[in-house]
């Protein structure tokens, strides 16, 4: 997948509003492999709505989203599953980990369907975001911000062209934020894949392309 292309897209929900002031709402956006984009986001403007469209995981908008120019409403389970598991990597707000597994059983379901990362490779992931202590707790036992550096590595174990992050650093100290930087700039470089990072307040630093307001 080469883009993710948004014409005239906009949640059902805010159809009868008279007026948006967006640069990704109702536009027609072009999100390209290989570039980085932030959007800045308000409370209320539709953020976690613009992840579970490029998603796949809801469709209620107006307007197209296309993958490499192909309506995305178009696409089969099975074709979604195969998008999920080596084009699009998600990290979600809510992380949607297993409280009941392992931190590292969390990373190794995605590693087992994709066999993307060696066990030695996921293991320097955890020693590099400062949790290596981490590994074989059960997430349901960990802070928020150690959750999120478990979910951020899954995202890491595939391969993709486009590394979607909703508010990846928002339980996260300076030193810790940086470090995930770093990884996503060295990962993105690896797999010459674009990166959209969405933030309603502090944001991740990395050389963007593009900063848009949602």
């Amino acid at each position: 997948m080469n883009t993710i292309h948004l014409q005239q897209t906009l949640p059902e929900v805010f159809a009868d509003r008279n007026s948006i002031v967006s640069d990704v709402w109702h536009k027609d956006l072009v999100f390209r492999k290989g570039e980085m984009y932030l959007i800045e986001a308000a409370s209320g403007t539709g953020k976690s709505s613009l992840c579970n469209y490029i998603y796949g995981y809801r469709n209620d908008y107006q307007g197209i989203i296309n993958f490499d120019e192909t309506n995305i409403k178009s696409y089969s389970v099975t074709q979604w599953v195969t998008l999920r598991r080596h084009s699009l990597s998600m990290l979600f707000q809510d992380l949607r980990l297993f409280s009941e597994l392992t931190a590292f059983e969390n990373v190794q379901l995605k590693n087992r369907l994709t066999g993307h990362k060696k066990k030695k490779e996921i293991l320097f992931l955890f020693e590099r975001l400062g949790i290596a202590d981490k590994v074989d707790v059960k997430v349901g036992r960990l802070s928020f911000g150690q959750q999120q550096r478990v979910a951020f590595i899954r995202t890491l174990c595939q391969p993709f062209d486009f590394l979607f992050l909703d508010e990846p650093i928002s339980h996260l100290d300076d030193d810790n934020s940086r470090i995930m930087g770093e990884l996503i700039v060295a990962e993105a470089q690896t797999q010459q894949a674009g990166v959209i990072v969405t933030s309603i307040g502090k944001h991740i630093e990395l050389p963007y392309n593009r900063t848009l307001r949602l």
